[in-house]
């Protein structure tokens, strides 16, 4: 399968409730005071300008850039469907989002019709395909939904509607826990076998040698 699409899929489904990845961060709501930006503040930001200005020549920032870079080897992309299904897809951060579009037009089940994908919150339509993962900020990985394109008005249909992805495709949904639970667990060790007792070698018992009746000389019969 994964040979099919030219790189590495798994498809899982994910609860309608589940938080989206910036909800810790909403659940937890300063107070004005945090925002609140005195001079105090102002002064040090513009010093800390002037300071990176003249520090940080533009070769340097560059080569930093680059070092960064370099050491992000892969993008990892969950695309949400509204079915609560998410295909992950793994790219290079040198590849453009084309390459993530062109994938779901192999994946969905209606590749015909017009869609789009979008970054949540606030929605924001990815439209420049010609960015490459890094520079778009989806590495080392990202979550991006998937919208069928509905023109508006349109009251006769609602667009579309599931399964968005292949049956093929679906089918790659569980193979990874069914996998691990597939996988023979730690073989218990054997309890050793106690040793036999060694006895010791059996003594033969010598018997007393029997002496020998002499007559003595002295004994006339």
């Amino acid at each position: 399968m994964n040979e099919r699409f030219g790189r590495e899929i798994r498809v899982f489904e994910t609860s309608s409730l589940s938080p989206s990845p910036n909800a810790a961060a909403n659940n937890e709501e300063e107070t004005d005071d945090f925002y609140e930006f005195t001079a105090e503040d102002y002064h040090r930001l513009l010093a800390t300008k002037k300071e990176d200005k003249f520090l940080k020549t533009r070769k340097i920032r560059e080569a930093e850039e680059a070092a960064r870079r370099s050491r992000i080897t892969k993008a990892v992309i969950r695309v949400r469907f509204p079915d609560n299904h998410t295909l992950e897809a793994t790219f290079h951060p040198s590849e453009t989002i084309a390459s993530l579009i062109y994938l779901l037009t192999k994946v969905i089940a209606q590749p015909d019709q017009p869609f789009y994908i979008y970054t949540t919150p606030p929605k924001k339509l990815i439209k420049d395909m010609s960015q490459d993962f890094y520079t778009a900020g989806f590495c080392p990985g990202a979550i991006v939904y998937f919208s069928y394109n509905v023109p508006k008005g349109d009251s006769t249909s609602d667009g579309p509607v599931g399964p968005y992805l292949l049956e093929e495709v679906m089918s790659l949904k569980g193979l990874d826990v069914a996998k691990d639970q597939g996988q023979p667990s730690d073989p218990v060790p054997a309890a050793p076998v106690p040793a036999e007792a060694t006895q010791p070698p059996a003594v033969e018992e010598r018997k007393p040698a029997e002496k020998k009746l002499v007559k003595p000389k002295w004994l006339k019969m």
